[in-house]
């Protein structure tokens, strides 16, 4: 199972002061050091963490680089210059604090349809964060999608055997079966991420705050030693 870091709040706290500390390039080496096998970022279109020269400069410095965005003209010009090794198309509004939920598929399929076209034609595998129902999985593959990423942040609110667990388990058996690349993420953390690493479809996670908050306490680099260390052992326990 893959491990993408994602280091918004690398750069969240350095826009605090708005100054040139901490570096988003030197937390993705850092994350990459500790065994991440990719790095995600997320630029907002309100540029409140993460900024353009950033992604210029991961995407230059990273292994594998996974970049977050809204589909919007903008976003979709910046991915074909920039070409990096995969796109997550995700729902985004102002006024949150972080991502609430999954796309709405249905309602922005011709929008999405043209962008997945659009990235394709690029070189660059695509994703779509999505919540785990049977509706959004199926539109995602019709849509042409290379990968889904189901959202567990309803699992990450309820941990443990339950019906947000048993989605995810279901929707990634679906997706699977209709031949998408499964990835999961969103408040994850080294205590919950086991049942959903476990769940032997799913092949990727994208988890950041955890790691970054974890990070403050004992360093980057054992941050996300101690994620992987629960995620490969929750894979592999019998």
């Amino acid at each position: 199972m893959r491990l993408y870091v994602n280091i918004d709040h690398v750069a969240t706290l350095r826009e605090a002061r708005q100054t040139d500390e901490p570096d988003p390039v030197a937390a993705a080496a850092a994350a990459e050091r500790g065994g991440a096998d990719g790095i995600t970022v997320h630029l907002r279109e309100d540029r409140r963490h993460i900024q353009d020269a950033d992604i210029v400069a991961i995407a230059a410095a990273a292994t594998t680089f996974n970049l977050e965005m809204a589909c919007t003209p903008e976003m979709l010009a910046l991915a074909e210059r920039l070409r990096p090794f995969e796109v997550t198309l995700v729902p985004e509004k102002r006024q949150e604090v972080t991502t609430e939920g999954g796309l709405a598929v249905a309602a922005n399929a011709p929008a999405l349809s043209d962008a997945l076209r659009r990235l394709r034609a690029a070189g660059i595998k695509t994703s779509l964060f999505i919540d785990p129902d049977r509706d959004s999985i199926t539109r995602s593959r019709d849509l042409g999608a290379h990968a889904v990423e189901l959202h567990t942040g309803s699992y990450a609110n309820a941990p443990g055997e339950g019906p947000a667990l048993a989605a995810l388990r279901d929707g990634a058996r679906l997706a699977a079966s209709l031949g998408l690349a499964v990835h999961a993420g969103h408040g994850l953390t080294t205590s919950n991420v086991g049942p959903v690493a476990a769940i032997a479809e799913v092949e990727e996670l994208n988890i950041g705050h955890h790691v970054i908050s974890r990070a403050i306490f004992v360093g980057l680099e054992t941050a996300v030693r101690e994620l992987r260390h629960a995620m490969d052992g929750a894979r592999h326990r019998p």
